[in-house]
């Protein structure tokens, strides 16, 4: 074998369905305004108004989810080395066809 590195990238892509979008973007709010992120007084207000102002949710799902979450899908997987996370959300027009032939089966 080789000794240079090899690496891998995963995608996943996930859709979700927001069913309170109220209660989405508190939760992200809470997460902005939490003593423990890492912003300074200027930031927050700036992600506090995009949070409010994002009518799809995109933003206020991105405060929920850390990237790091997504490295634990591999953790358990002695022969590799999570190396870095990048999250992103984007608004999605529904189900895929695929995503509803899944759901048909299920």
């Amino acid at each position: 074998m080789s000794d240079e590195p090899k690496f891998l990238r995963l995608t996943v892509e996930l859709t979700v369905e927001v069913l309170d979008m109220e209660a989405l973007q508190a939760a992200a709010l809470a997460e902005i305004r939490h003593p423990d992120a890492d912003l300074s007084d200027e930031e927050r207000t700036e992600q506090a108004e995009l949070v409010a102002s994002d009518d799809t949710g995109a933003s206020a799902l991105q405060w929920l989810i850390e990237p790091d979450h997504v490295l634990q899908l591999v953790d358990h997987i002695g022969e590799i080395e999570p190396r870095e996370a990048v999250l992103g959300v984007e608004p999605s027009e529904g189900l895929s066809e695929e995503d509803d032939e899944e759901h048909d089966h299920a």
